[in-house]
């Protein structure tokens, strides 16, 4: 299994804390004086006395390697520290306050990158003089700036969020936002910056050392002993490499230190990465028997996973069912019931955190051979996407990139799957299948120029561009009006006569959109199939009391008064014991509480998860 981005830190961070422990130990280790001269035995080899040799002073090299760590180690830190508190705080000031703040504060602060780093540190040297204290103070200015940055980029991201402005509401203090609410918030990237600044500051300090402008001989120093040694580098070459190995190791280590550390404060980094292929073959078990023969899908027993405080949680528990060419699936469901993410389980899309466990998703291609989506390498799923497998998403607005044009991001479509003659031609076309007015104009269009209907239909236009035999449609008419939803829906009813053997799998909430489209109806609720069905038989009969109070509550249907569900879909890591809909349905008894009822078939093409079917309305 894969590796916690915290487990990923260990090594890394054992190996910077060897580094530190023994630059801080070295006055109490068994070491030469590291200033003490044998001009006799200048460029001696190494020896049982001087296990790295001695320089061209006759100083033992291993001695001042491990004080030059103390001191690179020692100013780097304490530059990249005092440049985190001001930098940290200039871009709080600036991100918080705006206005002729931010002109003072961050504004200010990006003057210093105009001037050319090393130029730059060599300026304050000069002006000051060589020393440590010198050196700490140059590498703040340089570096305080780049502080200044990420925490102004993050406290704007910030500042405007509900729990800064609940703060605000309370009448806190300006102080206790600033450094108890935001602060806290924006501390990740800013602990990556610095672990980042540590390695660029030993970097620096060594280079000013080489110049002659850094540390003042003869404290040792990595700098120092690369200026040195370069003198004598044919007749003692090992001199050169001793403090360079030093030198690139630690800057090395620190860095991996940062990748490791940026993963694990970082979701949206490599931590948050899609597990490979490999991943996912050893997290999941061999696939089971199916429990009917591929139609087109077949979907069985899949359970998906997220991480939790005291282990996996089943977000998606045993769902299966299956459909066939030709035929359009309903699932429906409240928000958090787990349609969305059976469907990007179906292409291969779940979220990082989510893992599936368990089960199987049977496909059948063009070229009539069954795969297992779940096990599939990602190359031949990738292969898949977008020419058997296509997904309409339920923001156009956020699903189309809004810096190329439409029939640009058409094109790719095309193209990605072996199109090459003739696309122009083919985006018009499609545009024109889906409806649009003047297709030619629309592809030369960007997003924002068209309507939210009109780039709705381009959505659906990129998923049948090259025939899919699965179309998921995940909720695709929500943010859509009543007429424009009645368009879209015909529309896809119409391109899956035209496609001829399409499946589709339509994902709604809206049991009125059921009504038209669908020919069979899957209704999951809290992770699970509740009830499936063919759509006339359900609506007319429902056999599980969720389908019921869905269809009761529906205000296209025939009641005279709607009816409300009580309660709320239970939250994934608070699931109720025995059947998950029992503390908001009216027939649960206590047989319900205490048992989780298995699905199972009420009549010929019907199922139901519910120990009391015969009795729903």
């Amino acid at each position: 299994m894969r590796r916690s981005p915290i487990r990923a830190l260990v090594i890394p961070g054992a190996l910077v804390l060897l580094v530190v422990l023994v630059a801080l130990a070295a006055p109490i280790l068994p070491l030469a004086d590291p200033v003490r001269q044998d001009v006799a035995n200048r460029l001696a080899g190494p020896s049982a006395a001087h296990w790295l040799g001695q320089d061209e002073y006759g100083r033992d090299v291993l001695s001042r390697i491990i004080w030059g760590a103390r001191v690179s180690l020692t100013v780097a830190a304490l530059a990249a520290a005092l440049a985190a508190v001001v930098g940290t705080l200039l871009g709080i000031l600036g991100g918080y306050f705006r206005g002729l703040v931010e002109l003072v504060t961050v504004r200010v602060a990006e003057i210093v990158l105009c001037f050319p780093p090393l130029l730059l540190a060599l300026l304050v040297v000069t002006l000051l003089g060589p020393g440590a204290g010198t050196l700490v103070f140059s590498l703040a200015i340089l570096f305080a700036p780049g502080f200044a940055r990420v925490a102004y980029a993050e406290t704007l991201s910030a500042r405007a969020l509900d729990y800064v402005t609940a703060q605000q509401a309370l009448g806190a203090r300006t102080r206790r936002i600033l450094f108890l609410t935001l602060l806290p918030n924006i501390a990740p990237p800013l602990i990556v910056q610095f672990s980042l600044t540590v390695a660029a500051a030993m970097v620096l300090e060594s280079g000013l050392s080489f110049l002659g402008l850094g540390v003042v001989p003869p404290s040792p120093s990595w700098g120092l002993m690369i200026r040195g040694a370069r003198a004598s580098m044919e007749q003692a070459p090992l001199l050169l490499f001793w403090p360079c190995l030093a030198l690139t190791g630690t800057v090395l280590l620190l860095n991996l230190l940062c990748d490791r550390l940026r993963d694990a404060l970082d979701p949206r980094g490599k931590a948050a990465g899609r597990p490979g292929f490999l991943g996912r073959l050893v997290a999941l078990p061999p696939a089971p028997e199916p429990r009917q023969a591929p139609g087109l899908l077949t979907v069985d027993g899949l359970t998906l996973s997220v991480p939790g405080p005291q282990g996996p949680i089943e977000v998606v528990r045993d769902v299966g069912f299956t459909l066939a060419p030709g035929e359009t699936l309903a699932i429906v469901g409240e928000s958090g019931s787990g349609k969305t993410l059976t469907g990007l389980a179906v292409m291969g899309l779940l979220p990082a955190a989510v893992k599936p466990v368990a089960g199987s998703i049977l496909f059948t291609a063009r070229d009539g051979r069954v795969r297992d989506l779940l096990r599939l390498p990602e190359a031949e799923m990738r292969a898949l996407r977008g020419r058997d497998l296509a997904m309409i998403f339920q923001d156009p607005s956020s699903s189309l990139n809004p810096l190329l044009r439409i029939g640009s991001q058409l094109a790719e479509t095309l193209r990605a799957h072996g199109v090459r003659d003739g696309v122009r031609d083919r985006v018009v076309g499609l545009l024109r299948q889906v409806g649009l007015p003047d297709p030619e104009r629309a592809a030369d269009a960007y997003p924002h120029e068209i309507s939210g209907g009109q780039r709705q239909r381009v959505m659906i236009a990129a998923a049948i561009a090259n025939g899919p035999r699965l179309l998921l449609a995940d909720e695709p008419t929500t943010a859509l009006d009543v007429t424009v939803q009645a368009q879209i829906l015909a529309l896809l009813a119409e391109l899956k006569c035209a496609e001829g053997g399409m499946g589709m799998a339509f994902v709604t909430h809206n049991l009125a959109v059921v009504g038209e489209i669908a020919d069979r109806v899957l209704v999951m609720y809290a992770g699970e199939v509740v009830e499936e069905g063919p759509v006339a038989d359900v609506f007319a009969a429902p056999r599980h009391p969720y389908t019921a109070a869905l269809i009761a509550s529906m205000p296209e249907g025939d009641a005279e008064r709607l009816t409300a569900i009580p309660g709320a879909v239970p939250q994934p890591w608070a699931m109720p014991a025995g059947c998950r809909f029992a503390p908001r349905c009216t027939l649960a008894a206590d047989a319900c509480r205490a048992t989780a009822p298995a699905l199972s078939e009420v009549a010929p093409g019907r199922s139901s998860r519910c120990l009391r079917w015969e009795e729903v309305a």
